[in-house]
């Protein structure tokens, strides 16, 4: 039951967020300039998102009684090595990943625009189908 409510939570930190992100994307669309309160916001929304992820891969091996390894890169091999995820996905997670990794630690030398391309191309909705997948998919 407690992977269940862990599971409540994470879709709705997913809701959330990824709704905070579509407000951005069709300002970005619309050719309207994001203050810099927005850029922010968008940069914490995508952390919270991934981060999110990193915890939810973490309970799926708990979950499973698979070992649960300190590495987030680790943790969504260890997903596609037991099928949760697909292998092919793997780049794009290692990619969010070290997205996060830029946002939290290397911050001065992040590329805001790069960053806003990613989310006007909805680059990040596969963070989000991944918290919202059911938790009876991962229990599998």
């Amino acid at each position: 039951m407690q992977f269940d409510l862990y599971q409540a939570e994470t879709s709705h930190i997913a809701h959330e967020y990824s709704t905070l992100l579509d407000e951005a994307r069709e300002k970005i669309s619309s050719g309207i300039t994001l203050s810099r309160l927005e850029q922010k916001g968008v940069l914490h929304a995508l952390q919270v998102l991934i981060e999110n992820s990193i915890g939810k891969a973490k309970q799926v091996l708990k979950v499973k009684g698979e070992p649960v390894p300190v590495s987030a890169y680790d943790a969504f091999a260890a997903l596609a090595q037991i099928k949760v995820i697909s292998e092919s996905d793997l780049p794009a997670w290692n990619s969010a990943v070290e997205l996060r990794n830029r946002i939290v630690h290397e911050y001065m030398n992040l590329d805001i625009k790069r960053v806003l391309e990613l989310v006007q191309a909805d680059q990040h909705k596969f963070v989000t189908a991944f918290l919202l997948l059911p938790a009876s998919k991962e229990k599998d």
